[in-house]
């Protein structure tokens, strides 16, 4: 059984930074791939960012392009988000996500499994 679990949001000021982590287990995710979403109040869960756990290979939405780096380490079983440059449109809760077989997918639905998100709060 895949659990996932989120952990480093928070209140941070504009320009500032964060870093997130997703402890995942329950199984091998050597041809899996991970990625984060997020949900802001009354609007739909978006893509941030997806790695393929076994290559490293990256994906990234325009909105965080550049600010954003998505990383994963194997022996940890830990996908981690660094944000920096926040936004105040960055605030909303993060979610982490797996989905078996290695295409970067952008959209929620083909993603299996789901941690229970954290909060992050951008204030300006």
């Amino acid at each position: 059984q895949v659990q996932l679990g989120e952990s480093g949001g928070g209140l941070v000021q504009a320009g500032g930074s964060l870093r997130l982590s997703c402890a995942a287990s329950g199984r091998t995710f050597s041809s899996y791939a991970m990625g984060w979403f997020r949900q802001a109040p009354g609007k739909e869960r978006d893509f941030v960012a997806a790695i393929r756990w076994s290559s490293g290979r990256t994906s990234y939405s325009d909105s965080v392009k550049g600010r954003f780096t998505i990383s994963r380490d194997n022996a940890k079983n830990t996908v981690y988000l660094q944000m920096n440059s926040l936004k105040p449109e960055d605030t909303a809760v993060y979610y982490c996500a797996a989905k078996e077989g290695l295409l970067l997918s952008v959209t929620s639905r083909q993603y299996d499994h789901w941690g229970q998100g954290t909060q992050v709060t951008v204030s300006s």
